[in-house]
């Protein structure tokens, strides 16, 4: 795809979205990066509905080493791998508590040494907490990516990786909040909703439909 083309892909997601947003509900940088473990394989409906009553108790690491396994395996119980998301999370809170004094931390190296977090959950807590430019590639930018020809790859690393290298600048802060609710809402796995897309005549795809319905 051309540079023109990207850039002009992005520019539309920008007008229309000027200042997108993670639809993960949280409350602070360590309860984001709870919400996005738990969103591995889960949507992020259902992690909200099962973090509202836990964030209403659970806001630090302590608090949810004071919670325990079994109190967190209870409020979570509604999300796929509840029990070994539920271990990661208990053990990650230790670790947070032991060597980081209950923070965050801001490095990548460091965030993906916790147990359940990959590359993916590190992006985007370094994305959304500290504005770092990454690409965090989810089922829906995969997809996105491939079919649109934006960025092509085999696997979600090679999708990062090609995305990081054609994203302009001035797109690079926000540019997985929009693929991701593009792939979410419009471009979606079964069938993409073609005719109402605003990048239709930008899209490679060969599958697409036309925009005369727009």
């Amino acid at each position: 795809m051309k540079k023109q083309t990207i850039k002009e892909i992005f520019t539309r997601f920008q007008e229309k979205n000027p200042h997108p947003e993670t639809e993960l509900v949280y409350i602070n940088p360590y309860t984001l990066l709870v919400a996005v473990v738990l969103s591995a394989q889960a949507t992020d409906k259902g992690v909200n509905k099962a973090t509202a009553d836990l964030f209403a108790y659970v806001q630090t690491p302590g608090q949810m080493l004071d919670l325990g396994l079994e109190g967190l395996k209870n409020h979570i119980k509604t999300i796929n791998f509840f029990n070994t998301k539920a271990k990661n999370i208990l053990a990650l809170s230790e670790i947070l508590v032991r060597d980081y004094k209950g923070e965050v931390p801001s490095d990548r190296k460091a965030l993906e040494s916790l147990p359940g977090v990959g590359r993916k959950t590190a992006n985007v807590v370094l994305n959304v907490v500290f504005g770092q430019e990454t690409m965090a590639v989810d089922t829906h930018i995969f997809r996105v990516c491939n079919r649109t020809g934006l960025a092509v790859g085999k696997t979600p690393l090679a999708v990062e990786l090609a995305l990081d290298a054609v994203t302009p600048k001035p797109y690079r802060q926000h540019a997985h909040h929009w693929l991701v609710l593009h792939g979410r809402y419009v471009c979606v796995a079964r069938k993409p909703l073609c005719a109402g897309c605003l990048i239709n005549d930008l899209c490679e795809y060969e599958g697409k439909e036309s925009l005369h319905t727009v």
